[in-house]
């Protein structure tokens, strides 16, 4: 059996999404960028796989592609009407659909590729032949509803997997462990009603979307319970995100017992992304990591969501694989003293405690 399958293809890096100056749209006195776009761009990822081909961890990983998902895997989650006219759009040179998802040519071929880059994680892991997996897929996929892309994306990636896998009988229960700093609005909304999928997503609180994500929203009939937002203040740190793990996320999870747990892993929680005002680093998301490879002894996924400092994802990124991989192979924290300095004081994180403490008695009480 492999120890880490690493699952990925360059073709990823060619979507492409125009006419925005971050998250304005061009026109009027908004003039266009040099760099051009959307903050959701490739470098982020292609400077992941050239990190880990510097440092040596690629060497340690089973590396690997996969194939697009197939229009049937598509249609487990998506509307024929939404598909075929996002195929119809990608034909004819590009277009937008939903909300900042714009797409060039041949975007739907490669959101297809990007959600069967998570079904190959999926299926790698639970047919045993990777203990763990990461899937470094683009475009992302948590928040695309079945017939509404938004914030990036365009197919939803995650469903997509968790829907083929349960129909192909090779796990019954699985738990996606959302740590993006935006909510995860698109697979709450596809598993919302549903019992055998555990939703958890733990996000900045209103900070996209702004009208979902609140600690109310559990879930409907048969899947109520099977849903739990954990929305936090801006300027939560490195203390306030394990916490988090440890109060909320290992119970919910203990409780739930899932065959499989998949992180749809962003890493915009950062202290250095343009779109969010947390204060995770490196080492949060290597303890984080550490402890669902604990909870699941191991038998870990994750598909790569959003993240936009192409200094900093690469490193928080590769200590994640790096535990994956249980490899000693340390790409450290370029910025590690600026994030230190810049956590917060003991008096706020009491304040973020006594927060966990009140979501505890709601969502666990």
């Amino acid at each position: 059996m492999e120890q880490t399958a690493f699952i990925w293809d360059e073709k990823c890096f060619w979507h492409f999404g125009g006419n925005y100056a971050q998250l304005a749209p061009v026109g009027g006195l908004v003039q266009p960028m040099v760099a051009g776009g959307l903050p959701e761009a490739p470098e982020t990822k292609r400077r992941l796989k050239n990190l880990m081909d510097v440092s040596g961890l690629s060497r340690k990983l089973h590396m690997k592609g996969g194939t697009a998902a197939a229009r049937e895997d598509l249609m487990r989650v998506h509307p024929p009407a939404y598909l075929e006219t996002f195929k119809r759009l990608s034909d004819e040179g590009g277009g937008e659909l939903g909300l900042r998802t714009p797409f060039g040519p041949g975007a739907y071929e490669i959101a297809a590729l990007s959600a069967g880059l998570v079904m190959e994680a999926v299926t790698s892991v639970l047919t045993g032949k990777s203990k763990n997996a990461y899937a470094l897929s683009r475009p992302p996929g948590h928040h695309c509803l079945p017939d509404w892309p938004n914030g990036f994306c365009l197919l939803a990636n995650i469903p997509i997997a968790v829907e083929a896998a349960l129909s192909a009988k090779l796990a019954e229960r699985i738990a996606i462990v959302d740590w993006d700093v935006h909510h995860g609005n698109g697979t709450e909304a596809i598993y919302y009603d549903r019992a055998e999928v555990l939703t958890i997503s733990v996000h900045q609180d209103r900070c996209y979307p702004h009208d979902t994500g609140f600690i109310e929203a559990r879930g409907t009939g048969k899947g109520f319970d099977a849903n739990m937002n954990v929305p936090l203040p801006p300027g939560c740190g490195h203390n306030t995100y394990i916490e988090v793990m440890e109060r909320l996320i290992i119970p919910k999870l203990n409780r739930f017992s899932p065959d499989l747990v998949i992180v749809a892993s962003g890493y915009d929680a950062s202290g250095f992304d343009p779109l969010s005002r947390m204060m995770c680093s490196v080492e949060t998301y290597r303890q984080l990591t550490a402890r669902l490879m604990e909870f699941t002894g191991g038998r870990l996924i994750a598909a790569h969501e959003g993240g936009y400092s192409e200094l900093y994802v690469p490193f928080c990124a590769h200590a994640m694989i790096q535990v994956m991989a249980n490899s000693d192979i340390d790409a450290g924290d370029p910025l590690l003293a600026r994030i230190n300095g810049q956590q917060p004081d003991g008096r706020m994180e009491k304040f973020y405690s006594s927060i966990i403490t009140d979501m505890a008695n709601v969502l666990l009480g």
